[in-house]
This record gives structure tokens, C-alpha cells and sequence, in this order.
């Protein structure tokens, strides 16, 4: 999936960071209701549908690198997808958020290796490395737009860093199913993706 990374076409009103806190509110309450149960079962779903995609089967095949997350709070759990990647022989990069809202990444080896940090983010113990080693990126986010603009938490610490990824690395934000297709209002600074990732597979974004 060849990826250009081209900037988000904004939307011309004053609107669009109301708007995006509404949606925000929308998606977190819908999130803030699913059991914990729920939210490993979904994990475990996620990392078995994700390796039979074609990006990560991909980079899965060449031993490649793939920079992600760790889900925390309501986020779709990501830890059963990063130890299936790591098995695999693939690298795994997580970021580290600075206090300027600036982010490194560092390697993620095991579960029992991550740190606790502000916000309640689990990250690596040390960030060495930069963004464009991965082959492949996957984003945290609350909903994509059919134009594949995603919507985050609102800090443009995700935006700001992609600016550092490869222009080759598709970029993919994970997503439960329902949380894809959402009219997504752009902003300057806003980065658009490739695709979202789900239990139901990848959902490609179309781009104009």
C-alpha cells in the first residue's frame, strides 16, 4: 500500500475544532462503555487480524520495523498485537512523549519492560531511535474520515511527529469499526492516513 503522506485539506470555517470536540465526546463516551472483558477479548481479535493483512504480513515477512503503541485506558488494546510482532522477529518502536509534547521511540522487548509515564502511557525505558526506521506506522486515534483524516486527543503530538516517518511507511490508526468512516473536520496541521486498522481488517482511506 504505497503511502505519499500528502497534507490535510482543511475545512474553511471556524467550525471545525468544535466540531472535533464533539466528536471527540461522542466516540470516548461509546468507548468509556465497553466492559474491560470486552476490551481484551477485542485486543486479541485486533492482533490476530492484523497479521493477516497484507502492509503487516508484509513487513511481518521481511523482518521489518513497525512503530506503534500502547493502548491505555479505552483505546483498543494493542500489547496481544506488539508480543505477536515481536515473536515474529519483527522490531517494534513505541514513543516516549516529552514534556514539550515532542516524541523518541524506543524498542519495546517485553510487557514487563515498560514504565509508567504522565497521562497514564506505558513507554519504553529508553527512546533512542527515530521515527523513520518503520516500515509500517500504526497511529492511536478515535475516528477516521472516509478521506482518511483522523482525529485524535487534540495535542498534535501524533502530527507533529509523523513529519519525521518515511514517506514510504503507510500509516494506519487503529480503530473499532464503527469509529471509521465519521465525518472528520481537517486543520492546518492535521496529517492525513492511509487506512485504519480493525478486527474487520484494514479499511483503505480514499483520498482525492
Amino acid at each position: 500500500m504505497p503511502s505519499t503522506h500528502p497534507p490535510a485539506q482543511p475545512v474553511p470555517t471556524g467550525g471545525a475544532r468544535e466540531a472535533k470536540r464533539a466528536l471527540r465526546r461522542t466516540v470516548l463516551g461509546l468507548r468509556e462503555q465497553r466492559s474491560d472483558a470486552a476490551r481484551a477479548a477485542h485486543g486479541t481479535a485486533l492482533a490476530d487480524a492484523a497479521l493477516r493483512t497484507g502492509p503487516l504480513a508484509g513487513v511481518v515477512s521481511a523482518g521489518g520495523c513497525v512503530a506503534a503503541y500502547v493502548g491505555v485506558g479505552s483505546e483498543p488494546r494493542t500489547l496481544p498485537l506488539l508480543d505477536a510482532l515481536v515473536a515474529r522477529g519483527v522490531e517494534v518502536l513505541l514513543p516516549a512523549l516529552r514534556s514539550d509534547w515532542s516524541m523518541t521511540w524506543g524498542r519495546y522487548v517485553a510487557r514487563d519492560a515498560l514504565v509508567a509515564a504522565d497521562r497514564g502511557l506505558l513507554e519504553p525505558a529508553e527512546a533512542l531511535h527515530g521515527l523513520g526506521r518503520a516500515d509500517l506506522v500504526l497511529l492511536p486515534g478515535l475516528a477516521m474520515g472516509p478521506d482518511g483524516m483522523r482525529l485524535g486527543r487534540g495535542g498534535g503530538a501524533y502530527d507533529r511527529a509523523l513529519a519525521d516517518a518515511s514517506p514510504h511507511a503507510p500509516l494506519l490508526v487503529v480503530l473499532h469499526p464503527e469509529e471509521v468512516g465519521l465525518p472528520v473536520p481537517a486543520e492546518p496541521h492535521d496529517r492525513a492516513v492511509d487506512g485504519a486498522l480493525t478486527v474487520d481488517g484494514i479499511v483503505h482511506a480514499h483520498r482525492q
